[in-house]
C-alpha cells in the first residue's frame, strides 16, 4: 500500500486528520518515530489538524497545521539537549508561530519542562511533566479560544473506539481484597475485559489496531505499566534481605523482561494489524470515455507521442 492509499484509508476507517504526504511517511525510522508521538498526534489529528515529525535544533518535534497558516510547534527543550527518547521527554513545551512576508507571529502557550538552568524560573506547567492530557487540554483550550479547532472533541472521549461499557473505579486498598460475603474484587481485570469487548466489536482493523495499541505501546502501554509493576514488586521482595525475598525478586525480576519481549511483539503486531485494512475500492469507468490525455506517473519519463500521418 502506498503513501495515498494509506491516507485514504487511515483517514476514512479513524475520522482523523491525513497523514503527511512526503516520502518520509514510508521509512522505518520515520514510522517508529510517527508511533512514538501517536499519544500527540492522535489527539490532534481526532479534532482535524493536521501533524508531522520534524527535526529541530537539537530533538524531534511535532508540527501541528493550523487553520490561519500558521503552527504549532510542539517538543522537548532544544537547548539543552536531552538524552530522553524521541516522545518521552521531561516535558513539553508548545509555541504558536507563523512567518511570512506580512507577518510574523510568536505565542508561547504550553511549558512543562524543567528550567533550563539551576534556579531558573518555572512555569505553572512544571508539575504535569511529560504528561499528554494536560498538554492536549491547554491546546484545545488556547484554539477554541481563538476559532483555530476543526472539530472539538471532548476530552473525557476516545477520538476512535467508544467505551463498551464504563472503565471501573480503582479500588481502596481496603477494598481489592473482597468483602465479606463477596469474592474478590478483579477491577484490573475488568478494565481488560472492557478493552477485549472493545476488540471484539471493532469495526475495522485500523479500530483493532488503536487498541493494541494500548497493550503494546513501548513507552505508556499496559504491558510495559505490567512489568513496572512487576519491577516494584521484585524491589519490595527485595526488602526482606533474606534468601528467600532475593529468589522471588529474581524471579519476578525474570517474569519483567519477559514482559517486556511481549511487548516487542505486540507493538509489531500493531502494524501488522493495521496493515490488514482493505484498499478503497477501485474507481467505477465512466460511461462517457475522457478526453483528458492520461496524467504522467511520477519518476517514469512520459511515453512517446504518436507519429501523425
Amino acid at each position: 500500500m502506498d503513501a495515498d492509499e494509506a491516507n485514504a484509508v487511515d483517514a476514512r476507517a479513524t475520522s482523523l486528520a491525513p497523514l503527511p504526504d512526503h516520502g518520509d511517511v514510508n521509512m522505518p525510522w520515520w514510522q517508529e518515530l510517527w508511533r512514538r508521538h501517536a499519544h500527540i498526534t492522535t489527539p490532534l489529528r481526532a479534532r482535524g489538524l493536521p501533524c508531522d515529525i520534524e527535526f529541530g535544533l537539537s530533538a524531534y518535534i511535532v508540527r501541528v497545521s493550523l487553520p490561519d497558516d500558521s503552527y504549532l510547534i510542539i517538543g522537548p527543550p532544544q537547548e539543552p539537549p536531552s538524552d530522553r527518547p524521541p516522545g518521552d521527554p521531561e516535558g513539553w513545551i508548545v509555541t504558536r508561530e507563523r512567518i511570512s512576508d506580512r507577518s510574523t507571529l510568536f505565542e508561547h502557550i504550553y511549558d512543562s519542562a524543567p528550567p533550563a538552568y539551576p534556579g531558573g524560573p518555572e512555569q505553572p506547567e512544571i508539575r504535569h511533566g511529560g504528561s499528554a492530557q494536560p498538554l492536549i487540554e491547554a491546546i484545545d483550550h488556547h484554539l477554541a479560544r481563538l476559532g483555530l479547532l476543526p472539530h472539538p472533541v471532548p476530552l473525557h472521549e476516545s477520538p476512535h473506539v467508544p467505551l463498551s461499557r464504563p472503565t471501573p473505579r480503582p479500588p481502596a486498598p481496603e477494598e481489592a481484597p473482597g468483602t465479606p460475603g463477596r469474592g474478590p474484587v478483579y477491577v484490573y481485570g475488568d478494565a481488560i475485559l472492557a478493552l477485549t469487548d472493545q476488540l471484539n466489536g471493532a469495526g475495522s482493523y485500523a479500530d483493532a489496531a488503536v487498541l493494541l495499541h494500548q497493550i503494546g505501546d513501548p513507552v505508556n502501554g499496559l504491558l510495559e505499566r505490567l512489568a513496572d509493576f512487576v519491577e516494584a514488586a521484585a524491589e519490595k521482595a527485595r526488602e526482606a534481605e533474606d534468601d528467600d525475598g532475593f529468589d522471588l525478586s529474581y524471579d519476578l525480576s525474570d517474569a519483567a523482561a519477559e514482559i517486556r519481549a511481549l511487548v516487542e511483539v505486540l507493538d509489531a503486531a500493531e502494524d501488522r494489524m493495521r496493515a490488514l485494512c482493505p484498499p478503497p475500492p477501485p474507481p467505477q469507468p465512466s460511461a462517457i470515455p475522457s478526453r483528458t490525455p492520461p496524467r504522467p506517473v511520477p519518476g517514469l519519463p512520459p511515453s512517446p507521442s504518436r507519429p501523425t500521418r
